[in-house]
């Protein structure tokens, strides 16, 4: 890990470690379900994980576009789970984009429940 805490709610959007930073939003059931989350999408990125699910997703929102908002970003990678519930993660990500006005690079990756990349 290149950071901690990496649960969004406990991030400060302040912390020097988002300036200048590769960002991976990940879902919570990620990492328990691909076994190589972290050599794949974990390793060199700035982590941050949530449950859109259990949490807020409006409050993803807000959090990530004053985290983008008050960093300098390279890029964003979003790994999710293949439920539908998972959607929201990318959702409040492209949608603080959006807000922030940040423009970079961006991805999204998709796990299945079986433990395999979909998309």
């Amino acid at each position: 890990l290149q950071n901690w805490p990496v649960q969004l709610k406990l991030i400060n959007p302040g912390v020097d470690y988002l300036n200048n930073a590769d960002i991976l939003v990940m879902a919570d059931c990620v990492a328990y379900a691909y076994g190589n989350a972290h050599q794949e999408f974990i390793k060199d990125r700035i982590t941050i994980i949530g449950c859109p699910k259990l949490d807020d997703n409006e409050y993803y929102t807000e959090k990530l576009t004053e985290i983008f908002q008050r960093n300098s970003i390279k890029s964003i990678t979003v790994v999710r789970m293949e439920v539908p519930c998972c959607g929201g993660l990318f959702q409040a990500v492209k949608t603080a984009m959006l807000k922030s006005e940040t423009i970079v690079p961006y991805k999204e990756v998709v796990i299945g429940i079986n433990g395999e990349i979909k998309q």
